[in-house]
């Protein structure tokens, strides 16, 4: 079995790269990279005393995370700000968008809110403590949307956080439902992106087997999840939403014609649009976060060049195989630049 190095370095040769898997930087100085994360270390401790799921364990001299059935094991540089700087710096990632990963606050029940502010609170101390290298993306404890207003409010106002992790469901409950319009509308006051990020997928039965949650089943609930949100109409209903999704966008961009045809030739699911769905989409911003340039070279197709966001998925995913990729497409200077730095800058108001 290939290691993650070796697969890195087939996928450059694959797209004859060769020295472009070294981290060139765009002209304006370093890459942003709008989709990375970060566990914390005292809510890995609180979720160690904990019997139910979401829960922490020993296992084979590491930690393992427990969310449903879905084990994943901890790395030690998965909870460690300055690895995360040497791999940025290694990559010619000048800034990084830095988020918790799942679980998230809403699979805490009563304890939501509280993990919401201790987790928020950790992400901002490493953008205050590195100053121009980490903005903060928040979560929040959506099952209590009183306390989540307030949690946006307090994040962006005192702690300088610059957008929202919404997981793409939460506690199994898909975010186009009503009880969370109140979210989006206040995304939208306070001019926060969010990004729309897999969690514990609902498909996770579905594809447990052969290991294909991560590879499909996550895939999967953001490009429901997606759907979903185009379908309810929120799009329409809140103009000024900036939502991005990652991963180019789950497996939608490739689907959208099959709900243009449903919704606009077969009339099933177009009640609450004014538009074909493709139309809606293309006001979504996507992540570059594929191990495959072809993807890439589709979205930056679909959603235009600048609605394309250079992003990673570290730790999980090596940086230098996402920049090498996106090289390998030899798209005008001016075009990686706005991919690589000033798209974000423009979203996250940098």
């Amino acid at each position: 079995m290939r290691d993650r190095r070796e697969f890195i370095q087939s996928a450059a040769l694959g797209a004859g790269l060769g020295a472009t898997m070294s981290g060139m930087q765009p002209a304006d100085g370093g890459k942003i990279d709008c989709q990375s994360h970060i566990f914390v270390p005292e809510l890995i401790r609180m979720m160690e005393k904990r019997k139910d799921s979401p829960y922490v364990r020993q296992q084979d001299g590491g930690h393992v995370v427990v969310v449903g059935d879905w084990v994943r094991k901890l790395q030690p540089q998965h909870t460690d700000a300055a690895a995360k700087l040497r791999d940025m710096d290694a990559a010619g990632i000048a800034m990084t968008g830095l988020s918790i990963n799942d679980p998230g606050p809403e699979l805490f029940g009563a304890e939501g809110p509280a993990v919401a502010r201790l987790v928020n609170d950790y992400v901002a101390e490493i953008a205050r403590k590195h100053p121009g290298r980490f903005f903060g993306l928040m979560v929040l404890p959506l099952q209590n949307i009183d306390e989540s207003l307030k949690e946006m409010e307090r994040c962006a106002s005192r702690l300088g956080m610059k957008g929202i992790l919404l997981y793409s469901n939460l506690a199994g409950v898909w975010p186009d439902e009503p009880r969370f319009r109140p979210m989006f509308e206040q995304a939208v006051r306070l001019d926060l992106p969010v990004l729309l990020h897999p969690a514990y997928p609902m498909t996770y039965e579905a594809t447990k087997g052969y290991t294909m949650a991560a590879g499909l089943g996550l895939m999967f609930d953001t490009t429901i999840a997606l759907a979903r949100i185009i379908l309810a109409g929120i799009l329409d209903q809140y103009p000024g939403l900036k939502l991005v999704c990652p991963h180019v966008g789950g497996t939608l961009p490739y689907l959208i014609g099959r709900l243009d045809h449903q919704t606009q030739v077969l009339k099933r699911g177009a009640e609450n649009i004014k538009r074909p769905p493709s139309e809606y989409l293309k006001q979504v911003w996507l992540d570059t976060v594929s191990p495959i340039a072809l993807a890439i070279r589709y979205g930056i197709d679909f959603a235009g060049e600048d609605r394309m966001l250079y992003a990673s998925d570290h730790p999980w995913v090596d940086p230098q195989m996402i920049t090498g990729l996106v090289k390998s497409l030899k798209l005008p200077p001016a075009t990686e630049t706005k991919i690589f730095t000033t798209n974000a800058q423009r979203l996250f108001k940098l």
